[in-house]
């Protein structure tokens, strides 16, 4: 992987057990693909009764977006703060996130105008897709609420 779990911890606004990515695999301009093993993980955050619901993968692959973010911006600091509007088109072609494969996480930038993203995202298990679907993304959310001429807070 070209970077690690420690590398994506400093850069997202996901600490400890939250962050759910082990690392980036691939990334360009417009895609990332990442790789995560806490689905597996018995005290995994998002875990209730015993299993991890497959809507949590969306989770893991806004995770993924973030990360994108962040090697776009290409500095060692945290990516603009990014907040998911929407998803949309979701297809959920498992029960749950429980297995033993590996998660891959894919997510192309479908387009963006610099404080809006739309992204395209799969997540996969061995080569089986188990979620896929698109997700609205806005950065700077707070600067985008406050009434005009309003002092930051």
């Amino acid at each position: 992987m070209i970077h690690d779990r420690a590398w994506i911890a400093a850069r997202i606004p996901h600490a400890g057990s939250m962050c759910l990515l082990d690392g980036v695999v691939s990334w360009s301009q417009d895609a990332i693909h990442c790789r995560a093993s806490s689905h597996r993980e018995a005290g995994n955050p998002l875990r209730a009764a015993g299993r991890l619901g497959i809507a949590n993968g969306i989770e893991y692959a806004a995770q993924a977006m973030a990360v994108h973010g962040a090697l776009r911006a290409g500095s060692d600091a945290a990516p603009r703060a990014g907040f998911l509007t929407s998803v949309r088109e979701v297809e959920f072609l498992a029960a749950s996130l429980d297995g033993e494969a590996d998660l891959d996480l894919h997510a192309e930038c479908l387009n963006g105008d610099g404080n809006h993203l739309m992204y395209a995202f799969r997540v996969e298990a061995a080569g089986t897709p188990l979620i896929t679907g698109r997700a609205s993304v806005m950065l700077d959310a707070d600067s985008e609420l406050q009434a005009p001429g309003a002092p930051a807070a």
